[in-house]
């Protein structure tokens, strides 16, 4: 069947929304389809989005971290070692199906799988700067970096809130806003953090994290101590406080 129209039938197109599905394919194994306005766009699950295998790997990044190693082991260093203009645009074209991808794992409520192709795009854009032969491809992906490392903190970030773990969630995003910060002053961006969109939404979306993480016991006699001394209720306040050293005691 060559026309496409019984697949996308009663599968209506959303403008300014990612519209994403997970179906089982002909081979028996599950797929990825984001629906088009003029169609869809289906990938693998795993492996590379378009399901080739270049060069007998599982995608060009590892083909040409192979080529690395054998280089590395030859010569003993990477010296000399370089990626064409036409290398750099195989790689580049490789980021763009990761990309659709991971934006589909995040609508899907995949994180693992989002943050693993995040840190694929990065790893690309790692072998780009550090091997590319022409200037222009050393650089042409680095302004993109502060948004694919959001995209990875938020991945990451999302796997510890479905276990309600806040404490993790908060650390894997400042992580992210330190990896980010240590980008901005590597190539002397004069932007200042707070200027940045990415690290915006990450210290915002902290901060609502925060708001939602449930009290600890201590935290909440702590916040009943406060609103007993703001009524001038010095009595509970008292009890509060005698509560509050004893849980200190216990605690060592």
């Amino acid at each position: 069947m060559e026309d496409i129209r019984e697949i996308i039938e009663g599968w209506e197109f959303v403008p300014n929304r990612v519209n994403v599905r997970k179906i089982v394919g002909d081979d028996g194994r599950p797929k990825i389809q984001m629906r088009l306005d003029l169609g869809l766009i289906q990938m693998e699950v795993t492996g590379r989005p378009d399901g080739e295998r270049p060069y007998q790997r599982e995608s060009l990044l590892d083909y040409y971290l192979d080529l690395l190693k054998e280089h590395k082991a030859k010569y003993g260093s990477d010296a000399e070692f370089q990626l064409s203009r036409e290398d750099c645009a195989q790689l580049n074209a490789e980021t763009m199906q990761y990309y659709h991808r991971r934006i589909s794992f995040y609508h899907l409520g995949a994180y693992e799988a989002m943050a693993r192709d995040a840190d694929h795009n990065l790893r690309i854009m790692d072998l780009v700067r550090d091997y590319a032969g022409n200037e222009e491809d050393r650089t042409s992906s680095e302004p993109f970096r502060p948004f694919v490392l959001m995209h990875w903190t938020q991945a990451r970030a999302l796997q510890s809130l479905k276990r309600k773990d806040y404490d993790e969630a908060l650390a894997r995003i400042e992580e992210g806003v330190e990896e980010i910060i240590t980008f901005l002053e590597r190539y002397n961006r004069s932007e200042t953090a707070e200027n940045i969109g990415e690290i915006q939404f990450l210290r915002s979306w902290a901060e609502e994290i925060r708001k939602r993480k449930p009290l600890s016991r201590r935290e909440r006699l702590e916040k009943h101590l406060r609103e007993a001394v703001e009524r001038e209720d010095y009595e509970r306040a008292a009890k509060l406080r005698d509560r509050l050293r004893r849980s200190e005691e216990r605690a060592y």
